[in-house]
């Protein structure tokens, strides 16, 4: 079972009322399940929402922000844990050092690059936790898509595909890495 989840998303709110109300419902949940949040330390847009709502809800929040962005004023100071490193490599491996699994919800090229730097690490063996994209109105269907593009041109493996689990809803994502993260726990390959 799931004890800490890393949420990727974007430090904007996005155009979309649904992002935030998604966003909030993932939030809530965590806390109804005694998940705990790992982010990316941030105040603004949907980070913000995430791990406010975590708090508002009882959970505990993790966030993990480079001195930088600290230096900024953008540091979301109520965590429960702020863990302040150097720079956005340094983020990357805390948040998988903290996190049992990951899930995306809708962000920009921030939110890719940790997508695709966790995707590749378990690709590379450095850890095995589950990925799973929260497709909020359906903002992943087309990054989903290009994805069974690159494995149908010999890129990715139809196996590596399936890795990265697709959910409509905050429970279906849960629960969906859940079920990814106890298989890998059996050794199972998924």
């Amino acid at each position: 079972m799931i004890k800490r989840l890393a949420v990727y998303c974007g430090s904007a709110p996005g155009v979309d009322p649904a992002f935030a109300d998604a966003t909030r419902a993932l939030g809530k949940l965590m806390a109804e399940r005694g998940i705990d949040l790992v982010y990316g330390g941030g105040r603004l847009g949907l980070m913000g929402i995430i791990a406010d709502t975590v708090l508002e809800h009882g959970g505990k929040v993790y966030g993990v922000i480079p001195e930088s962005l600290v230096a900024h004023e953008v540091a979301h100071l109520g965590c429960t844990e702020l863990h302040k490193v150097a720079d956005m490599h340094q983020r990357k491996a805390k948040m998988t050092e903290l996190a049992d699994a990951f899930v995306a919800l809708p962000g920009g090229i921030g939110t890719l690059d940790e997508l695709f730097e966790a995707w590749t690490w378990n690709a590379l063996g450095y850890h095995s936790q589950p990925l799973c994209l929260l497709n909020v109105n359906g903002f992943w269907n087309d990054l989903a898509d290009f994805m069974d593009h690159v494995s149908a041109s010999g890129f990715l493996s139809a196996a590596r595909r399936t890795q990265l689990l697709k959910a409509e809803t905050a429970a279906e994502a849960i629960d969906l890495l859940d079920a990814a993260a106890q298989s890998a726990a059996q050794g199972v390959t998924w």
